[in-house]
């Protein structure tokens, strides 16, 4: 597995407080059962997504009962599969073979991973067309059984402003969370993002990789929209986020 995946093999690591963090977040927005399925994207390559996406997953997963599902919804540029050294699982059915055979059930194509409370959709067959593809009537009945099994559903989704993907998944997701990477995306392109999410879709948005120096054990990382000062971690993938009223 990656080494940054830190929510499944590094518990105690510090950056597991900025996972929870987002955890907690992400459970407040929900107020209760309404944020079970969430799209994580990002405008463009390398703003963290994937990394995202599966720590995110994987504290979901912390709760001794909790049921988490991950999809890898990037049909174009998988890449769940090779953080989480599946890729010896080449040939394993996955969401492709799923749309394609309407025989095909959920709990036929998902991986467990052992001794996590997590379980894994990888991309599958590699597909012809994945713009047609995704606009099939399969995927909204694949994601209903997901939510009827799991406690929460994580899609890794293309980026915004590369291929249309991720807007033909937002109207099947109960929320949006648009990755941006810390002094590498511009802000350009974070605004043409935005643009693209409808705002009722969008949960919020997460700076990954702020690697400024803060003094001490502990320093404060501003969440726009919000009253209050949230400490975080100075050597961590830290998120800044801001979440709009639901």
């Amino acid at each position: 597995m990656d080494d940054h995946l830190v929510a499944l093999f590094r518990r105690s690591a510090p950056e597991i407080e900025d996972y929870n963090t987002l955890r907690y977040a992400l459970e407040q927005a929900g107020g209760g059962d309404t944020l079970r399925v969430l799209a994580v994207t990002s405008p463009v390559v390398g703003d963290g997504k994937t990394t995202t996406a599966v720590n995110l997953a994987g504290v979901l997963a912390h709760r001794h009962d909790a049921r988490v599902l991950l999809i890898d919804g990037d049909l174009r540029r998988p890449s769940v599969a090779g953080v989480l050294g599946l890729a010896s699982n080449a040939g394993q059915p996955g969401l492709v073979d799923a749309i394609q055979d309407r025989h095909l059930r959920l709990d036929q194509v998902v991986i467990h991973l052992p001794d996590v409370n997590l379980w894994v959709l990888t991309r599958g067959t590699f597909p012809n067309d994945p713009f047609e593809l995704l606009r099939t009537s399969r995927i909204p009945a694949l994601l209903q059984d997901a939510r009827r099994d799991y406690d929460y559903v994580i899609v890794d989704t293309s980026p915004l402003l590369l291929v249309p993907d991720t807007r033909i998944f937002q109207s099947w997701v109960d929320g949006v969370l648009l990755m941006v990477s810390a002094h590498r995306t511009p802000r350009k392109l974070v605004s043409e993002a935005l643009s693209m999410i409808n705002p009722s879709k969008l949960v919020g948005v997460v700076f990954n990789r702020d690697d400024q120096p803060l003094p001490g054990y502990y320093g404060y990382s501003g969440y726009y929209g919000a009253t209050e000062k949230r400490p975080r971690r100075a050597d961590t993938a830290t998120m800044g986020a801001r979440w709009p009223s639901r």
